[in-house]
């Protein structure tokens, strides 16, 4: 996978190595394409910007931003295009970061003749869109399906770059994609202007980072990455910006993770809090607190990007897939699971918020308080009963082992939160159900012939989502039931230095690539028992495997090291920091607490990351 993304909290586009945007869904990251052919190439379009004589073509990211910058060396000259969505704090002190991508390009030397292939197909490419020339733009529109527009300017010869022709570079030029109209002349002066903004917002928010030294450029782009993931609009967390790129190549394990999953944005923002980015975790408190309007509503699995509850899933039939890789899915039909382990991980999130920011204001955390004491009661009635897992099984229900652990660390965070904001009479009721939760899980969820815990209640597959016991502080790490459950991953998940999620069959057959966060999940465990140098190798190799601007997607295939699956995917960078964390500093998962030591070797029990 062989991509960069680009984007502002608004949407996102995934740049080639050859400056050709493969994908963009405008307005929004759930919108219709309007470049697809990541999933047909002839189908999808696309907008390459190339060049005549060409010698060499380099591409980085602009240090420390989501900016990419990719340079042409030709026979004719040099030149860079930058490409990047605007994003930056206005002088009212609102963020813009409006729906439209930039495209600048600078003129090193000589004058190279640029090439431009313009190929917008909206709607997931059910026809080529219209063009019409106007004074001041090319106006894009739809031929079939929704009306969509699409406004492109540039002081270049717009006619000449729809026809494909060459064109010298005497100057420094620009292409401003938006889905809006602009009311304001659009200039070289404003471009480079909103570049420089976009830049410096950016290292800035890099610099109020705290990141481990040994890792810190693959942290930094996976801290960048898991940013862009974040709608602006209503503090909803992405899984990936994507749809469709399949686990296995020419399978069908291929599904829309442009939405919110509770679980995988709970842990981000988890993560995000610790950091010391709160206002990011304080605005995903604040989408979720919006989707629980009473007390007795459940919190879902899943939410689109503004807290819509169904996502009907359907197949575009006219799309050739991720090279043949059909189907492509828009819509996600696991919004009608029932996956039990959401409530720990949201309540884990709002126990990182508390004891991070202890300086919040009274009435938010009476609300956020009644959201916890909900969640709990809900735990508390709904343990015992089966679930589709963490996985997303799409099966009959099980006693997942690990939807077990996670009600058991909503109750036992629960009960931590109630000594927090004061309200200690409901700390024995929790803590009663918590133990009643891990004595299930320790009588029913350990398999003696496998010497360790199982995927699910009489099961005899394993399933490294257990290796999570050691994140949540369920058992101590010299506990023999946590160094079994690590032996038998050793022994029987992993293929190549990487971690199947399990191996069993499933309903779609037989899993045959590797998740990428179940590799960083191992090497944690690992180190976390001792295993130290065999930890730091694993991990070592784990980020060798990043592509060439430091991305990850889901998936990896463990003969090749190939990325498979959406792109980029959150909770694989998510992971990727939570180990370089514990690799450098060796903070520990205790029971919720999670520490890392600051500068002066001391540890604090609420600096945690700040």
């Amino acid at each position: 996978m062989d991509y960069a993304i680009i984007g502002n909290c608004t949407s996102a586009a995934l740049v080639g190595p050859d400056a050709s945007i493969d994908w963009l869904c405008l307005p929004f990251f759930d919108s219709p394409s309007l470049f697809g052919r990541i999933l047909d190439v002839d189908r999808g379009g696309f907008f390459r910007i190339s060049a005549e004589n060409v010698l060499k073509v380099t591409q980085n990211y602009a240090h420390h931003t989501p900016i990419v910058k990719t340079r042409f060396e030709t026979k004719d000259g040099i030149f860079d295009v930058f490409d990047y969505m605007p994003r930056f704090i206005t002088s009212g002190g609102e963020v813009h970061c409006p729906s439209e991508i930039h495209r600048n390009i600078h003129v090193i030397a000589g004058r190279p003749r640029i090439k431009v292939d313009f190929k917008p197909c909206p709607n997931y490419g059910l026809a080529e869109g219209h063009l019409k020339f106007l004074p001041d733009y090319l106006k894009i529109t739809s031929r079939e399906g929704e009306y969509n527009s699409y406004y492109l300017y540039s002081n270049l010869d717009l006619e000449a770059v729809a026809r494909g022709e060459a064109i010298e570079l005497k100057a420094s030029s620009f292409f401003l994609l938006s889905y809006h109209e602009k009311l304001s002349r659009v200039s070289q002066e404003k471009i480079y202007l909103e570049y420089e903004k976009t830049k410096s917002y950016w290292m800035d928010w890099v610099f109020r980072t705290r990141v481990p030294e040994k890792y810190k450029e693959v942290v930094i782009r996976s801290v960048i990455t898991l940013k862009l993931l974040m709608f602006q609009r209503t503090g909803a967390v992405i899984a990936a910006p994507t749809t469709s790129l399949p686990e296995i190549i020419g399978g069908d394990r291929n599904w829309d993770y442009r939405f919110c999953w509770v679980r995988d944005a709970s842990m981000i923002i988890d993560l995000y809090a610790r950091m010391g980015h709160v206002h990011s975790a304080e605005r995903f408190i604040q989408f979720i607190l919006g989707r629980m309007l009473v007390k007795n509503e459940n919190i879902a699995v899943m939410y689109g990007i503004n807290g819509e509850r169904v996502m009907d899933e359907r197949t575009l039939k006219h799309l050739a897939g991720y090279q043949g890789s059909k189907p492509v899915r828009i819509g996600n039909a696991a919004y009608q699971q029932k996956q039990n382990d959401v409530y720990g991980e949201l309540i884990e999130a709002l126990y990182s918020y508390f004891i991070t920011n202890p300086n919040h204001q009274k009435d938010f955390d009476e609300e956020l308080w009644t959201v916890v004491r909900s969640l709990a009661n809900k735990v508390a009635l709904t343990w015992r009963e089966p679930d589709c897992g963490i996985w997303e099984r799409r099966g009959p229900p099980r006693h997942f082992v690990h939807s077990k652990l996670m009600n058991w660390v909503a109750m036992d965070r629960a009960a931590k939160i109630s000594r927090f904001v004061g309200k200690e009479r409901h700390v024995p009721m929790y803590l009663a159900v918590a133990e009643e939760i891990k004595q299930d899980i320790l009588t029913h969820g350990w398999n003696p012939e496998l010497n360790s815990f199982a995927m699910h209640y009489e099961s005899k597959d394993l399933d490294a989502s257990n290796l999570m016991m050691l994140h949540y502080g369920f058992l101590p790490s010299t506990d023999h039931r946590i160094m079994g459950t690590v032996e038998a991953a050793l022994k029987h998940l992993v293929r190549n230095g990487f971690v199947m999620r399990y191996t069993a069959d499933d309903e779609l057959g037989t899993p045959k690539n590797a998740f990428i966060v179940c590799t960083f999940w191992l090497i944690n465990a690992m180190h976390l028992t001792g295993r130290k140098e065999e930890a730091r190798a694993m991990f070592d190799q784990m980020i060798s495997r990043v592509n060439r601007v430091g991305l990850l997607s889901e998936d990896i295939e463990p003969e090749t090291g190939h990325l498979t699956g959406n792109f980029p995917q959150g909770y694989s960078h998510l992971a990727l920091i939570q180990t370089a964390f514990l690799l450098e500093t060796n903070y520990q998962w205790n029971n919720g607490a999670q520490f890392l030591p600051p500068e002066d070797g001391r540890v604090h029990k609420k600096e945690l990351f700040l």
